[in-house]
């Protein structure tokens, strides 16, 4: 009898750590705040920053165009328990407002981040990764007032990092004369590859775009210019310029504006990589 006490203690005693612990993670989880994403683009950043203090939850997955995602119950369901909502302000996030009044979340923080300060500019390009980070930075700040020195000092040294990427880039393709090379390329993707210093002659739009008249003028004007590379923006329709590609003759590459688009590119640096990476390989670098 006093051997089943003795058993019956150490699992009441077992299951008390237990409870405890548990309960301990569930007050660290509840105490964290609650960050839903539009795109990869900003969840990555919100990781960087926010760390442990945050659960980031993205709702468009990283390879597909915000202006043909569709919302689901999920979705709703993530808004409905979320702190705060962060949105890019792109035409293609228009299931935003439907989503926010479908969650009725009266808690719920809403932050568009809006286009950077240059409408046609990259959220690649490390300039506008650094803004699109003080934006995101003073987001977390306003909702998470406590750990607002924290997300300064994490966002201070992302800063640091994303300066010391753009110098290694700078320098990797400094002797690589890319200014002679001509390029037709998707306009999701205009603003980077004049960033990494090709010289872009025109771009197009999405797949739809592409009526007789528009493939004819885009024909017309790589042969005029010589155009060697076709540069295709993966979240907007990879293959928009598979047929320019073909009628001129020249390389094509696929790109990536968000982090995760690709496999191994979950941050933006590695996004970064590969697609200077895949660029080179196309030039023959």
């Amino acid at each position: 009898m006093k051997k089943i006490h003795i058993i019956f203690a150490v699992l009441l005693a077992v299951t008390l750590i237990a409870s405890s612990v548990l309960g301990g993670c569930a007050s660290d989880n509840q105490d964290r705040l609650k960050v839903v994403t539009s795109i990869s683009l900003i969840s990555s950043i919100v990781e960087r920053i926010g760390g442990d203090s945050v659960d980031v939850i993205n709702i468009i997955p990283p390879a597909q165009c915000p202006g043909h995602f569709d919302v689901s119950p999920g979705d709703i369901q993530k808004l409905a328990e979320a702190d705060l909502f962060l949105l890019a302000g792109w035409q293609g996030e228009m299931f935003s407002q439907e989503l926010i009044d479908s969650a009725n979340n009266p808690d719920l923080t809403v932050v568009t981040l809006d286009t950077p300060s240059n409408p046609q500019s990259n959220w690649m390009i490390p300039a506008v990764q650094q803004e699109v980070v003080g934006k995101i930075t003073a987001a977390l700040s306003q909702v998470d007032t406590k750990n607002s020195t924290a997300y300064q000092d994490s966002a201070a040294e992302y800063k640091d990092k994303i300066e010391a990427k753009e110098a290694e880039i700078k320098g990797k393709l400094a002797g690589e004369d890319l200014s002679s090379i001509n390029v037709i390329c998707s306009g999701m993707q205009a603003a980077f590859v004049r960033w990494v210093g090709l010289n872009v002659v025109t771009f197009y739009g999405r797949p739809d775009s592409f009526t007789p008249q528009v493939t004819k003028e885009l024909v017309d004007k790589g042969r005029q210019e010589n155009v060697t590379l076709i540069i295709d923006n993966l979240q907007s329709g990879q293959d928009a310029g598979a047929g320019l590609a073909e009628e001129l003759g020249c390389n094509r590459v696929i790109l990536s504006n968000f982090p995760g688009g690709f496999d191994n590119t979950e941050t933006w640096e590695k996004a970064l990589d590969y697609n200077i990476d895949l660029i080179l390989e196309a030039v023959g670098r």
